[in-house]
């Protein structure tokens, strides 16, 4: 028998410490949570890299504007920023928001003797117009400047940099080279503020927009690089610059090189504007946790997929596949591109027994039916599965009906395609989703392809889930049949 005295011991977990790049970000604290400090430290994260940060003000600031700033002494900025740096081995760093000319002088010093690559982000004004630098600060971010791996200034605060009015590509370059003069390494000047003068008129969803092209030009002693992509008509924009100097400089803690690192956050934060926050009773806020989210929903999707192939099979829906076969696809939440769609490798074919996959469900293994339904997104991006399924005097006749039902049936002709768009090697879905969208109020079941010669006439029905979809297809299946 144990004595009254006798301690218990029981053995401790072993730890199992993760190793991550350090990244310290130098700026304010917003306390909406979608710039500043908070922003870099979520985008930071985001990129599998530990976030350590020096606040260099306090403001009261929400989606609508700032209310108020409270700056802190510049000394004490420079007692965050070497205690962070005298205990983490720093990868990386950034300097955001800086307020001061005490405080740009302060960071500069810092800058000049880190051993790390450093990314500064001019801010100057918030999106919503107030100032966040004072004037006297302005001519002490040369020296800054000079110090810097990687300069992000938008166009406005390229104009105050170096006194070239950024309008266009040439005079993006024009900004860029001037930064380079006064010291930097590199600049990446951001188009977010420049108007497309040559953007497209185009009809979508019933009314005339113009589809313009946002242009980020990065120019270093070697070369200059144009990022392009589609302008988002959104003032979600909250946060962008922060999140865009972030995601640089933790791709360079993780050991990117300068152009891969570039190239990298500009997406990330084209993906994060295209799906930001609806917070606040302002614009929103850019979604930092945007790629992160979407990553972690690939298992779901493709599980949606394989449980619809199993339906599929279990119903028999052969009336429905096409001679090429069906296939059934499912796009990731926050889907820009093929790689993030899964689907069926080899499509769903006859059998003697009914139907079955050729092989199993992976992403990327869809062409067609994948770039058909990431065109359908760009109308309602909710959609997030479709299936292609025959199209005959029987299904036709079941489209009306289910019509009658109340499902939108939409269609376009391949016939009116345009020579330009058929020139271009995988733009007919794009077209084709565009033509169909535009031609009925609000989102469609069932989209038509009546198809040409060689082409195969096809129906395209799609769903925001791997559920709905199930339905819709069945319930199309016993319409037909």
């Amino acid at each position: 028998m144990p004595s009254e005295n006798a301690t218990a011991t029981t053995d401790a977990r072993t730890p199992a410490p993760t190793q991550k790049p350090v990244v310290l970000t130098v700026a304010g604290s917003d306390s909406g949570g979608g710039a500043g400090v908070q922003a870099d430290l979520k985008t930071v994260e985001a990129h599998d890299a530990f976030g350590t940060s020096a606040v260099t003000a306090v403001t009261a600031q929400h989606t609508r504007g700032v209310e108020s700033t409270h700056v802190v002494p510049a000394e004490e900025v420079a007692a965050q920023v070497d205690a962070v740096t005298g205990d983490f081995d720093v990868r990386a760093a950034k300097a955001g928001m800086l307020a001061t000319d005490e405080i740009v002088r302060t960071v500069t010093d810092r800058a000049a003797s880190a051993e790390f690559p450093v990314v500064v982000d001019p801010v100057m004004v918030a999106a919503s117009g107030d100032r966040l630098l004072d004037r006297e600060a302005e001519d002490a971010y040369e020296e800054l400047v000079a110090e810097a791996a990687l300069v992000t200034p938008n166009a406005d605060e390229a104009a105050v940099l170096t006194d070239v009015a950024v309008r266009d590509r040439e005079s993006a370059i024009e900004a860029g080279e001037r930064l380079l003069a006064t010291g930097a390494d590199a600049a990446l000047v951001t188009g977010g503020h420049v108007p497309d003068d040559a953007g497209e008129t185009v009809r979508d969803a019933g009314a005339t927009v113009r589809r313009e092209t946002v242009r980020d030009v990065l120019v270093t002693p070697d070369e200059t690089r144009t990022f392009e992509h589609p302008r988002v008509a959104t003032d979600a924009t909250h946060g962008s610059g922060c999140t865009l100097s972030a995601a640089v400089a933790a791709r360079l803690a993780r050991g990117d090189d300068l152009e891969s690192a570039v190239e990298a956050g500009v997406d990330f934060v084209q993906r994060a504007i295209r799906y930001p926050l609806d917070v606040g009773e302002g614009p929103g806020s850019v979604h930092h946790a945007v790629e992160t989210r979407n990553r972690a929903a690939r298992d779901s999707t493709a599980e949606a997929v394989r449980s619809a192939v199993r339906e599929f099979v279990a119903a028999d829906v052969s009336p429905l596949v096409p001679e090429v076969g069906m296939n059934v696809v499912g796009a990731t939440p926050y889907a820009e591109d093929v790689a993030e769609t899964a689907a069926v490798e080899g499509r769903i074919t006859r059998v003697a027994s009914g139907v079955k996959p050729n092989r199993g469900v992976r992403f990327g293994a869809s062409s067609h039916v994948a770039r058909f339904l990431l065109a359908c997104r760009e109308f309602d991006p909710s959609l997030r599965f479709g299936a292609n399924c025959r199209f005959d005097s029987d299904v036709e006749r079941a489209l009306d009906a289910l019509a009658d039902d109340g499902w939108t049936v939409a269609e376009y002709d391949r016939a009116a395609e345009p020579d330009a768009v058929k020139a271009r090697e995988g733009s007919t879905m794009q077209w084709g989703a565009g033509q169909a969208l535009e031609s009925v109020e609000g989102t469609p079941v069932a989209v038509v392809d009546r198809g040409e010669v060689g082409k195969e006439a096809m129906t395209k029905v799609v769903a925001e889930g791997g559920e709905e979809l199930v339905e819709r297809v069945l319930a199309l299946l016993a319409a037909a049949t």
